[in-house]
């Protein structure tokens, strides 16, 4: 990169539909001047600056506060600040001034320094050319003698004139549920403090227009990609503006910089969407897609799988898990996934966890003759592990007692029955890493499914905070891993969604997205999840007849196309199903393998209807597309109105209705042809402003439908 952008100065980068102009006030303070459209090549940068300029008011300080992208208490920011230092109590104002600048066309790096304080902060901004994803990075390093404390760095601030404030709620078997509020005054956040990404707080944030909606209204979407705690926050400034900040969440002296030493925050992502939220998705998707997943995904399609966990629990037995096999490789399954109970002393959840030894009782020729049975059957072998957690009773927590995150001598309240592994130890490190390459080693593993399933309570290592270094430590477990064993693929997975993020997603090929596998609640589960993932990693499995979470039954229909439009699998006890609720499902399952290849690719539309009964979304693609329309729970009205369907361009499209219940006919006086499933042919436009006309559906129903672009390879 070339040096540029002296203070007062600007700077400007350009994706193929965006541009960010930068600002270097002559008082070397960095900030946003604008994001939005492409602006002109050959546009003066000072005449639009001097355009949109904004006069100081009365009561504030001089040059006013407006928000940089470091607002700080030394420049006269009164707002909460992106950077909150100190020296044993002291030294506690930064004012951080530009230093030096390198960019081009698509990145800037500049450095800030404060030279009281003895700091220097480098930023990275990245505009990606083809997506128009904005990528942040900060790095502070210590150039004094004393340690510097870092309470607080926010590792991107965003001035935004956006009230209409979104955030993701939830709890266990119900995570990805939005929230929003407008912010009037004062803060709109959320702070997450259970040591994962977690199912209540997870850390993602949308501001829009007031009003905004899947289809209009501006938005800014924004990602913080780690796994560990975090803050996120909205806050309406003195002037008006809204200042939008994210970071990692510290505790008190858990960062402590000695001289030369740099800490550096966790990436943050944010997409702009001019035409509502599916617009800031459809670029996160992509962006996630060209730049973030592994290649293995591209390489060959999402295999169906089985997970043991609902069919057997801890109760293994060699015989039913072969038939087990037998029954889901008929049904199309290709990757049988072994979980929880396989390992020494695991008859519950209360011992076991750490040694990661096979259970010579239920086992006792080892994993070989099931591994064996279900490769012949032409399916891959995947099992699950949990590397982070201790059980006390386990060979590893007797002999190694001190290897747990917490203070020696002070009470813990567990979680399912287990402790937290230090991983920043070296030594606990190693050994885990050992008892998992032995495995991997030993046998044809090819899918690890990766579980955590507690909070942290005691976020210690030797008697210091430790919850940043563990989480880096959890990363640099499953690098190691992933380089020792090339073509492992690994499953996100933390008591279902309490790991849904980008950080994670670069060493996981899936996210289970939810322990929920009734349709009714992963409905609204993978739509809130949807907006900031693409479905070839969303992990959605058909259950059973009654979930095992809610106790609600569905029928078999609901179940497999609810599953359909992610990474599929099933987790049931196929051994319970009639032999011709297999045959549904292994239906479902030829029809997802003809499309899995066009969901890895297509853009996701959440559909807006007013009817709140209904949850529907498009999966398009460059010449055919996928329908779900779901009845959730009972409709006021007798009919659905037809589903408007943006996103389909132009030309004249053939619909579909793919799956036709056999009580079609009898439900209505009458039944037209597309309800029947017969093909009709409808513009884009129709599609777009009068929309599909449904057919009557029950609660507890979806119906599908098949788009294709007259004059394509579909048709």
């Amino acid at each position: 990169m070339a040096m540029s952008t002296p203070a007062g100065g600007h700077h400007r980068l350009d994706s193929s539909n965006d541009t960010v102009v930068l600002q270097f006030r002559e008082e070397g303070l960095p900030e946003i001047l604008h994001w939005g459209t492409r602006l002109p090549d050959e546009i003066d940068l000072e005449e639009f600056r001097r355009a949109v300029e904004r006069p100081v008011p009365h009561g504030l300080f001089d040059l006013g506060e407006a928000p940089s992208l470091i607002p700080q208490a030394g420049s006269g920011f009164t707002g909460h600040p992106a950077i909150q230092v100190h020296r044993g109590g002291y030294d506690t104002i930064t004012d951080f001034r530009l230093a030096g600048c390198q960019a081009d066309s698509a990145k800037i790096n500049f450095v800030l320094n404060d030279e009281t304080l003895a700091a220097t902060l480098l930023v990275q901004l990245m505009l990606d050319p083809t997506t128009g994803v904005l990528t942040s990075r900060i790095k502070l390093t210590n150039t004094g003698a004393d340690g510097l404390n870092l309470d607080w760095l926010a590792g991107l601030t965003l001035a935004t004139e956006y009230a209409d404030i979104t955030q993701f709620d939830g709890r266990w078997a119900l995570e990805f549920q939005l929230v929003r509020q407008y912010l009037s005054s004062g803060q709109i956040g959320k702070e997450n403090r259970t040591g994962r990404t977690s199912h209540h707080s997870p850390p993602f944030l949308i501001a829009g227009e007031k009003g905004f909606g899947e289809n209009h209204g501006a938005v800014i979407a924004l990602h913080l990609a780690w796994s560990g705690n975090h803050k996120l926050f909205a806050e309406r400034l003195r002037d008006g503006r809204i200042q939008l900040q994210c970071g990692v969440l510290l505790t008190p002296g858990e960062v402590i910089l000695k001289r030369a030493e740099s800490w550096e925050s966790p990436p943050v992502y944010v997409a702009r969407g001019e035409r509502g939220l599916n617009d800031a998705s459809r670029k996160l998707h992509a962006f996630v897609r060209q730049n973030l997943l592994s290649p293995r995904i591209a390489k060959k399609p999402r295999p169906v799988h089985f997970n043991t966990w609902e069919a057997v629990y801890f109760q293994h037995d060699l015989a039913k898990l072969k038939t087990l096999a037998d029954l889901a490789a008929d049904m199309g399954v290709e990757r049988f996934v072994l979980d929880d109970g396989w390992f020494k002393r695991r008859i519950n959840d209360r011992a076991g966890l750490g040694d990661w030894e096979v259970d010579d009782i239920k086992y006792p020729d080892g994993l070989s003759p099931l591994i064996n049975h279900v490769i012949a059957r032409g399916m891959e072998f995947g099992l699950w592990v949990e590397p982070e957690m201790v059980n006390s009773d386990s060979d590893l927590m007797r002999a190694h007692p001190d290897w747990i995150l917490g203070i020696q001598g002070r009470a813990q309240p567990l979680g399912r029955s287990q402790y937290m592994l230090d991983l920043t130890r070296r030594d606990a490190f190693d050994a885990i890493f050992e008892k998992l390459d032995a495995l991997l080693r030993q046998y044809p593993i090819s899918y690890l499914k990766w579980d955590a399933n507690r909070d942290v309570s005691h976020g210690l290592s030797a008697g210091r905070p430790a919850m940043y270094s563990q989480i880096q430590a959890l990363y640099r477990l499953l690098d190691r891993i992933r380089d020792a064993h090339k073509d492992i693929e690994v499953e996100a997975c933390a008591s279902g969604g309490a790991r849904a993020d980008y950080a994670m997603l670069t060493r996981a090929e899936r996210i289970w997205t939810s322990d929920c596998n009734d349709p009714y609640d992963r409905q609204t589960i993978q739509r809130g999840f949807s907006i900031f993932f693409p479905p070839e990693v969303m992990g959605c499995h058909v259950g059973p007849r009654r979930a095992h979470t809610t106790g609600r039954e569905a029928s078999t229909a609901f179940r497999a196309y609810t599953a359909f439009f992610g990474h599929m699998g099933i987790e049931a006890n196929l051994l319970d199903l009639t032999a011709q609720e297999r045959l549904q499902i292994a239906t479902v399952i030829r029809e997802h393998k003809r499309w899995r290849d066009h969901l890895r690719h297509a853009q996701i539309m959440r559909l807006e209807y007013d009817d709140r009964s209904i949850c529907a979304f498009v999966a398009i693609g460059e010449a055919s597309a996928l329908i779900s329309v779901a009845h959730l729970s009972s409709s006021p009205y007798p009919l659905l109105a037809p589903l408007r369907v943006p996103g389909l361009g132009r030309g004249n499209w053939s619909v579909q209705q793919l799956n036709i219940p056999p009580a079609a006919r009898s439900r209505v006086k009458y039944a037209p042809p597309l309800s029947l499933g017969e093909k009709v042919i409808l513009p884009a436009l129709v599609l777009r402003e009068q929309g599909v006309p449904l057919p009557v559906i029950a609660v507890g129903e979806v119906a599908i439908f098949a788009l294709h672009r007259l004059g394509t390879a579909n048709e």
